[in-house]
């Protein structure tokens, strides 16, 4: 929001015509300023404190989640927070802007690590999760907070899935950017 300045040749005006001429000319400097200023609040940039709404399917159009109609997610640009490939298309968008952006697995949970799966006996585990697909939250050797999925069932062996649910999926997020600080 770039303007030339008006030049108004004021040698021939009144003392007290000039000092008001020169007041609106610093008003208006002032306005133009802050306008540009609140233009670059209302683009998402790193560091930016950015409030979306978004809803998250995969490419064979499976919704997995969400907020639309509820509260925004809100974090800060670049730290982190979250996916990169999210974080990434993000940058530059303005504020009330939409798009739909596709996020690979590597911009995202990961590839499926074959590392990540694990033989347990079946009765190990809760009756009531002797069934593939079943999730789990389980602790590791440090206490932090694990969850799993039990990938399949064979005899006596279950094979426990450690991977992030979305790992080695393509996700697509239809966000809007409801705003920026």
């Amino acid at each position: 929001m770039s303007r030339k300045p008006c030049v108004v040749q004021t040698t021939s005006l009144p003392a007290a015509l000039r000092a008001t001429l020169a007041l609106v000319s610093l008003c208006l400097a002032a306005a133009v300023a802050h306008a540009e200023e609140a233009e670059k609040k209302t683009v998402v940039e790193a560091g930016s404190t950015v409030e979306i709404e978004y809803t998250l399917t995969l490419e064979d159009g499976t919704k997995v989640d969400s907020n639309v109609g509820g509260e925004a997610l809100r974090f800060e640009q670049g730290s982190g927070q979250i996916i990169p490939g999210l974080d990434k298309e993000l940058i530059g968008m303005k504020l009330g802007e939409a798009k739909r952006v596709k996020v690979t697995p590597d911009e995202a949970y990961g590839q499926v690590d074959p590392a990540a799966f694990t033989e347990v006996q079946v009765s190990e585990l809760p009756e009531d999760a002797r069934e593939p697909g079943t999730m789990l939250v389980g602790r590791d050797d440090q206490g932090r907070t694990q969850r799993l999925r039990v990938h399949k069932i064979e005899g006596d062996t279950a094979t426990l899935d450690f991977n992030h649910p979305l790992a080695g999926r393509t996700l697509i997020f239809d966000v809007k950017i409801l705003g920026v600080q």
